[in-house]
């Protein structure tokens, strides 16, 4: 595989970096540019068009990168359709071959353009933007399948080498460090302007995102490098982070960029989960009307909401048309718009994750700028206010409640009794268990982030699949990482070999599906 320094394309949105299975195809394309042919006005639509790469905007690449997989095992979602199988477990080849080309193929030649083109250009601002968007990029990456190309990407080589989470890991902090400098020490207040999909821009914004970002990292690494986390995240906090619905990042959609799921729900492929169900009904969530339609069936199992979720891994022949019909759709928002649906923004980050983060380091007993309780609450307060615009009365009283999940039918009992309450007298374990929980809602639709949160803390509580096809993993099991794709093997094979030998792998089971990543080291 021969990954060229950088390759961009002109389309309607901007740039559009080249896309090819076989990635030989990326260093003979006539049509390709490089950076020195290129117009620094024409920068911001590299950005742009890595930023909507990066995120998998695009409807069928964001279906086969994370809603085929992680909005499954974070079980936000489960499929209906019958030949489906990753949701019995099954890592389906071709599907995660093209998540694997969706990245490398598109993001991040984009994301390597920028930065080579803000280096030879001298326009360190942007760079830095540049550069926490990268991390950002990578990071979702990394937690797919561990060892990934990273530092050598668009090395011109022949083969390229992977890089190992840790050694990954390890370098976003300092990249994150200079990237904030950058822009602290500048008089520039924006870079990219328009371009920028989700700031607009706006430095001071970019500085919070990075600052939460940089605390998300740290917690990631929390049971792996305990002093680390503790370092970064405290770092992070007094850099100043999102901390207002204001400050939230969202990505800018539009009629030529799309949000993904105003698409594929129109293929009527998966619906409600019942953990969602047993999670929001029982807590008496008004979330629940917005990440969710009722189902056109109506209250079909009887409990008197017409909010029905399906358990996951349903066996093939049990996945009949009638389970469309039978369960909830999502909210009318992420509809197609002949249906209703208003192409929302695609969620990136929020205050909201910033206050649940900072709730599990008060946990560990770090400076995170108040307590665990208060910081948990924060936390739903800003995610009910920016997503139902809920009143203060209705969101002190969800605070307040005791409610606990119910069962999502009577062969599904809860899988907790956590309230929503925090519980000052509850154990750590416990109280983590809430923060979690609440942030798993406060996600929604991010399952990418949310799956990751599922393997590194073991919240919220899954419900197991009702059959898994994959010889590794029990219905009991979560699905832990991605093994590395066919392509790789053909394309850059001593490479992906050589990875598949690294410790940080084979010191933990191997290639495999049931392979903890390196974060992934809660006891």
């Amino acid at each position: 595989m021969k990954y060229i320094k950088y390759v961009l394309f002109i389309a309607s949105i901007g740039f559009v970096s080249g896309c090819t299975e076989d990635f030989e195809e990326l260093n003979t394309n006539p049509n390709a540019l490089i950076a020195s042919d290129v117009n620094v006005s024409l920068l911001g639509q590299g950005f742009a068009n890595a930023q909507y790469n990066t995120v998998n905007g695009l409807n069928w690449r964001f279906q086969i990168s994370e809603n085929l997989f992680s909005d499954l095992y974070c079980q936000y979602f489960a499929t209906t359709a019958a030949n489906f199988d990753s949701d019995r477990y099954v890592e389906v080849g071709r599907w995660i071959d093209l998540a694997w080309s969706s990245f490398y193929g598109q993001a991040a030649p984009a994301i390597k353009f920028v930065e080579d083109f803000t280096k030879e250009n001298n326009l360190p601002e942007e760079g830095a933007v540049n550069a926490i968007w990268k991390v950002y990029g990578y990071q979702r990456v990394t937690e797919l399948l561990g060892p990934v190309i990273y530092s050598e990407f668009g090395n011109g080589e022949t083969s390229v080498a992977y890089d190992t989470q840790e050694e990954m890991y390890r370098s976003f902090f300092p990249t994150l460090d200079a990237a904030v400098a950058i822009l602290k020490s500048s008089s520039k207040t924006n870079v990219f302007g328009t371009n920028d999909q989700i700031f607009s821009g706006d430095v001071t914004k970019w500085i919070k995102f990075a600052n939460s970002l940089r605390l998300r990292l740290a917690m990631r690494v929390k049971y792996v490098d305990p002093a680390l986390a503790k370092v970064e995240a405290e770092k992070a906090v007094a850099g100043g982070l999102l901390e207002s619905n204001a400050d939230n990042a969202y990505m800018l959609t539009t009629l030529n960029s799309m949000n993904p799921f105003t698409t594929i729900t129109n293929w009527g492929e998966f619906r409600m989960s019942a953990l969602m169900e047993s999670v929001l009904e029982g807590y008496g969530d008004p979330r629940i009307s917005l990440y969710f339609s009722p189902a056109a069936a109506g209250d079909t199992d009887g409990d008197g909401s017409p909010y029905e979720g399906l358990r996951n891994g349903q066996a093939k022949v049990d996945k009949v048309p009638a389970l469309n019909s039978n369960n909830s759709d999502l909210g009318q928002i992420w509809l197609p718009p002949n249906k209703g649906g208003t192409n929302p923004p695609i969620l990136v980050m929020t205050a909201a994750e910033s206050f649940f983060l900072r709730a599990e380091g008060a946990l560990e007993g770090w400076n995170m700028g108040g307590s665990a309780k208060s910081l948990y609450e924060q936390g739903i307060r800003l995610s009910m206010q920016d997503r139902v615009k809920a009143p203060d009365d209705a969101i002190n009283a969800y605070i307040a409640s005791k409610n606990i999940p119910t069962a999502a039918d009577p062969n599904s009992p809860p899988t907790t009794n956590i309230p929503v309450a925090f519980e000052e007298s509850g154990s750590k374990e416990r109280q983590l268990e809430q923060i979690i929980t609440q942030k798993w809602i406060a996600l929604y639709p991010d399952g990418w982030e949310a799956f990751a949160e599922v393997r590194r803390t073991g919240y919220p509580k899954l419900y197991p699949v009702l059959f898994s096809e994959n010889a590794d993993l029990a219905p009991t099991d979560v699905f832990r990482r991605m093994t590395f794709v066919d392509g790789e093997f053909n394309n850059n094979k001593a490479a992906v070999e050589a990875a598949a030998q690294l410790p940080e792998l084979n010191s933990r089971g191997g290639d495999k599906n049931s392979t903890k990543l390196w974060w992934d080291a809660k006891q």
